[in-house]
């Protein structure tokens, strides 16, 4: 979730060091920094199952499973972000020299607030599909048992599946594993308001 901040010009270097500094997270977005705001329950209790779910899945796999505190940064588009979901097949890339921003994500997955929705399914949405190991994107709706996936095909092409209703099952491409929503949701409140 996020606030817009200024109106100021910031190079990349200038927004990691703001960064360190800072006792919130922030977006970084071609110049700009964008403040994320902070999430509410089910939010937490999504990205969490989702992370639990597939580092248990994949343990003894090539896989690396990170949360929200792992950064991401995508070249073409200039942009510093904290996806809720990420899996990296493999060893991280990092960008720079420290293990806290990495650069090759297979799968991002992102829980949709009301205040980052449209950005999530849009203008985001672009900027990691120029991630070159980038094979699959899950949505995952707060306000009921509803997924979107969008999955890359041999031909480049990107496909979506929509997953719908308590006893759905989302099936992974990129890494062998089915979530029932049931379980995916476990502990999710839809009578919260969502941020």
């Amino acid at each position: 979730m996020q606030a817009r901040s200024q109106s100021r010009y910031y190079t990349p270097e200038e927004y990691l060091e703001w960064e360190e500094q800072a006792d919130y997270k922030s977006e970084y977005r071609d110049g700009v920094i964008i403040p994320m705001t902070g999430g509410i329950t089910n939010h937490n209790e999504l990205s969490l199952n989702l992370a639990a779910t597939l580092k248990f899945s994949l343990r003894k796999q090539n896989y690396r499973v990170y949360m929200g505190d792992v950064r991401l940064w995508i070249p073409r588009y200039r942009h510093y972000t904290y996806p809720d979901v990420m899996v990296i097949q493999g060893e991280p890339i990092y960008m720079g020299t420290g293990t806290t921003t990495v650069m090759n994500p297979i799968l991002i997955a992102e829980v949709l607030s009301k205040s980052t929705r449209n950005y999530d399914q849009g203008e985001k949405f672009m900027y990691y599909r120029s991630i070159s190991e980038m094979r699959e994107y899950i949505l995952i709706d707060q306000k009921q048992f509803h997924v979107m996936q969008h999955t890359q095909t041999s031909e480049g092409k990107w496909l979506l599946t929509e997953y719908e209703g308590e006893g759905s099952t989302l099936l992974f491409n990129t890494v062998e594993l089915k979530v029932p929503l049931d379980e995916l949701y476990a502990g999710v409140d839809f009578s919260e308001v969502e941020a």
